[in-house]
């Protein structure tokens, strides 16, 4: 099924449109050779209740359906953080992140990935995530491509630390200059915005170790906001959130949620899928909306 029959599906389904933002591919073109698609799911935010989303139970359910009614599926989904809504109650906690992984387990996808966000890990350094889901940073190669997820959020510090710089520059050091590289974090690698919370202590260190590979890009959550910026070659591309929109960097004195519209509900909501192209390499951006306005 080509791209734009898909989004017609989509439409038929109830689901809305698709906005691309950069490149194109067919459904022929990613059934050919190392070419692939993934979709990026992000800041889901499970056990938040308030205005900002009276659906808030029903945006996760919504999104799971839509990645499922994708035709081809993709190659692998993968959550970048803020699964859960942060808790002091451990027990709480757990039970948010035991009930996000059943309700992915619905997902048709082949493989799903998990990253955390400081909601699921900063008030006790991942170990309830790590129970749930597994590692906090990992590798895997995919395709040609190799993928690194760094865990910028365990440390309440916002920081990754010298360990984790150190097992960067080690892996990075075993990749030719031209190895495709794909980052996941959940934080900017970059200040964004530092006042909000919108950058990672020493994420500069982290870009620094990138900076000698020729294709890089990063995908990241956080900011509840689609949001483009290169720090030199590397595209840094952030993720809407399932939950709530948050408001542009610096546009309003804090960080609050934007109000829930009952004429267009779930605006701002949605997630993406991301197609990699290897010749030349390039990644194709498509916005998905949580559901049809």
């Amino acid at each position: 099924m080509s791209d734009f029959n898909r989004r017609q599906f989509l439409q038929l389904a109830g689901i809305g449109g698709a906005v691309l933002v950069s490149g194109c591919a067919t459904g022929t073109d990613r059934a050919a050779g190392e070419n692939f698609y993934f979709v990026q799911l992000s800041d889901t935010h499970w056990g938040f209740e308030g205005p900002p989303n009276p659906d808030a139970k029903g945006t996760l359910p919504k999104a799971i359906a839509a990645t499922n009614a994708l035709d081809p599926q993709p190659d692998f989904v993968i959550f970048t953080g803020d699964l859960t809504h942060t808790t002091d109650d451990p027990r709480e906690r757990r039970k948010r992140m035991g009930e996000v992984k059943a309700m992915v387990a619905g997902l048709k996808a082949p493989v799903v990935r998990f990253i955390p966000g400081e909601h699921d890990a900063a008030l006790d350094w991942g170990k309830a995530f790590i129970e749930n889901f597994g590692p906090t940073r990992y590798t895997f190669d995919h395709k040609g491509v190799h993928f690194i997820v760094l865990d910028n959020v365990s440390d309440p510090a916002a920081q990754l630390g010298i360990e984790q710089l150190d097992w960067l520059a080690a892996d990075l050091a075993k990749r030719p200059d031209d190895a495709r590289i794909v980052v996941f974090t959940h934080r900017p690698l970059f200040d964004l915005y530092p006042q909000w919370d919108w950058a990672t202590r020493d994420g500069a260190k982290a870009v620094e170790l990138l900076m000698p590979h020729r294709n890089v890009t990063v995908f990241y959550g956080h900011i509840h906001q689609e949001n483009h910026f290169a720090t030199g070659h590397i595209e840094h591309h952030s993720a809407k959130s399932l939950i709530f929109a948050l408001p542009a960097p610096g546009s309003q004195p804090k960080r609050t949620p934007l109000a829930w519209d009952e004429a267009h509900p779930y605006q701002g909501l949605g997630f993406r899928e991301v197609t990699a192209r290897r010749a030349p390499v390039a990644y194709a951006i498509t916005e998905l909306p949580v559901a049809k306005a």
